[in-house]
């Protein structure tokens, strides 16, 4: 692409960077200077700070969720290079606050692999607070626990309220994507007596999220993107969104029938097959294993697993 001369800074990334086939990484960061978490945009070349720009309300990014069309055409204008950030560490997306919901067996190969049947109606489930944590946290495998599974998984942002949506607009309420991990202890999941999987899936940090937070518009289909697990640099599983039973937009438009959802509200979609339960032998997590779940245009999110 030739730039023409003279062309401001911004006005080259309008051109370059933010057109159609360029992914918008919205990520919340903080540096050794300042401990505070703020959020900005990611592209190749760095971190551009947003947030101390924009009027005081925008700095709670669950605002930024609800009101993005307000902040989008100013975006350009401010990634230039003096504000870019130096030593940033990039945290999680999403902060505490909002609904952790999961889908349980969604996808077919996954639930036969379980030897459970394909459900006819989304399974679902939560995550208590105290769950969610973000890319390179170390993550405690309880002493309590030796089935510690991994699962890769497509998270859905809500940005725009919904209440009882119907399928046909149910996309708009989605602000973006990220990849997510839904760490499950197995022995507290499903073998207990107390027949429920909120225990298994609720231990600390048992909700990796991250790097970044890819918006709606910049992912034109969410149910054909490439997924997988890796352990120590192994893949173990490797599927498509295409496999899900219940699309994002069936799942919201289901789930909004029973409560609301708000911006910041995440879902995680479902994991594909190749979990750790059901490998003969059974592989499940150990300590200083490094687990990397990687999806097509939303990156890679790392976690380090600790006794």
């Amino acid at each position: 692409m030739t730039i023409p001369l003279g062309m401001e800074y911004a006005e080259q990334r309008k051109l370059l960077h933010w057109g159609s086939d360029c992914m918008t990484k919205i990520v919340r960061f903080k540096t050794l200077s300042d401990s505070q978490i703020r959020w900005g945009i990611q592209d190749e070349t760095g971190i551009f700070e947003i947030s101390k720009h924009l009027a005081p309300e925008f700095q709670n990014i669950h605002q930024v969720f609800a009101r993005w069309d307000e902040i989008l055409p100013d975006l350009a204008e401010l990634c230039t290079p003096a504000n870019l950030v130096n030593g940033a560490t990039i945290t999680c997306p999403i902060p505490e606050g909002g609904k952790v919901i999961c889908i349980g067996l969604n996808y077919r190969d996954h639930a036969i692999e379980s030897g459970m049947p394909i459900p006819s109606e989304p399974v679902v489930f939560c995550k208590l607070p105290g769950t969610i944590c973000g890319p390179d946290e170390d993550v405690p495998i309880p002493s309590c626990s030796q089935q510690v599974d991994y699962e890769a998984e497509l998270v859905m942002v809500i940005g725009k309220p919904a209440w009882k949506v119907k399928q046909s607009s149910a996309l708009e309420h989605i602000f973006g994507y990220t990849c997510g991990h839904d760490v499950s202890a197995r022995d507290w999941q499903i073998g207990r007596p107390g027949g429920q999987w909120l225990l298994g899936k609720s231990f600390p940090k048992f909700a990796p999220l991250g790097p970044a937070i890819v918006t709606r518009d910049q992912v034109p289909d969410a149910g054909s993107l490439r997924i997988e697990m890796q352990i120590n640099g192994e893949v173990l599983q490797q599927s498509s969104t295409a496999q899900l039973i219940f699309s994002p937009a069936e799942l919201i438009a289901y789930l909004s029938g029973c409560f609301q959802l708000l911006p910041g509200d995440v879902i995680f979609t479902g994991t594909p097959p190749g979990v750790g339960m059901a490998r003969n032998p059974q592989r499940f997590i150990q300590p200083h294993d490094v687990c990397v779940v990687t999806i097509e245009s939303l990156g890679s999110l790392r976690n380090c697993f600790i006794s």
